[in-house]
């Protein structure tokens, strides 16, 4: 079992459920947030390994939340991955141009998050 901790930064409670679930049951801590304020709280109290930010949240976008993570010190390091259900040709390429290491499609795989997941904790 993991000991590594992760934020998951989306507005919608169903999709925080389910990845909840996924990564609690593959041994990871878990933090969520609602939003990108409360995202931002979050990561700076207790320095996930890994913050995943779904792309689409009303306020603050997860492009921006991305760049204030980005612009913290003690976050700067930290594995951020868009989970969005962007699919639109460059969409990637905006997510990792905001400051995303990776990137994820929606509707999750279940049984592929916590390889990705994995995958970019070991990166």
């Amino acid at each position: 079992m993991s000991s590594q901790t992760i934020l998951y930064v989306e507005d919608n409670f169903e999709n925080r459920l389910l990845v909840k679930r996924v990564l609690q049951a593959a041994g990871y801590r878990f933090i969520e947030a609602e939003n990108a304020r409360l995202g931002m709280v979050a990561a700076l109290e207790h320095q996930p390994d890994l913050i995943i930010v779904d792309i689409n949240m009303p306020q603050v976008d997860g492009f921006t939340l991305t760049a204030q993570l980005r612009s913290e010190p003690n976050l700067s390091a930290t594995p951020i991955i868009a989970l969005t259900a962007n699919v639109m040709r460059g969409d990637r390429e905006k997510s990792l141009e905001a400051g995303c290491d990776g990137y994820i499609q929606k509707p999750i795989d279940v049984d592929h998050l916590p390889r990705q997941v994995a995958r970019f904790l070991q990166a």
